[in-house]
């Protein structure tokens, strides 16, 4: 008896195992938040420990797909590129979940207030600035106003995330009054993931002169 040898997977069935694979570990993080949330382990101040821990993951999330295009480039992993788009939108659903924490746990949709804040608390506008970024990019991200807007112009615009990412930074800066180690980290990771990608360009402009 014979068995034929099985056909190797392509790459492209490799890509649709992994995004499933990132959407179910991403989601531990809020699966965590609303077990402590049943149990009443948010802490003497649930509003704002929600609004804290959801908006560390965003920028967590937001280092990971930045991460993406160094990875692949140091390590040649073509393969995990397409993670950079499942991150990305990750990411935004994250930062949601922060606005909201705003919106309607904190100021009850009290318009005026929410308003005096976004003018008198700096770290507030630089957040929702950041938000409304990740807003942009997450519905430029469908396919088909991908195709309206076109490959070279889309590449262009997503290029904000670097501008997103630097006020997400800010944001956490301005937001923690004591302790600024984590910020730090998070500037000090944005600053390789920038850097690097500052390096590449620098490099392939003297190659073009």
């Amino acid at each position: 008896m014979t068995y034929s040898a099985r056909a190797p997977r392509s790459p492209r069935n490799k890509k649709r195992l992994n995004i499933p694979l990132i959407w179910l570990a991403s989601s531990i993080p809020i699966v965590i938040l609303a077990v402590r949330a049943i149990t009443n382990k948010l802490s003497a101040n649930p509003i704002e420990f929600i609004s804290q821990y959801t908006g560390w993951w965003t920028l967590v999330f937001l280092m990971l797909t930045l991460s993406v295009s160094p990875i692949r480039s140091i390590f040649n992993m073509p393969l995990i590129f397409p993670l950079r788009r499942t991150l990305g939108l990750v990411t935004f659903f994250y930062s949601l979940f922060h606005f909201l924490s705003w919106l309607v746990l904190d100021q009850y949709f009290h318009w005026t207030e929410i308003l005096l804040d976004l003018t008198e608390r700096p770290f507030i506008y630089f957040g929702f600035t950041a938000f409304a970024g990740l807003l942009i990019l997450a519905i430029t991200s469908i396919n088909r106003i991908k195709m309206i807007v076109g490959p070279m112009r889309w590449r262009q615009l997503h290029k904000v995330v670097y501008v997103i990412a630097i006020l997400g930074v800010i944001h956490f800066f301005i937001l923690v009054k004591r302790d600024i180690t984590e910020p730090l980290i998070f500037a000090a990771l944005l600053f390789i993931l920038l850097g690097y990608r500052l390096f590449l360009f620098i490099q392939k402009t003297r190659h073009k002169t």
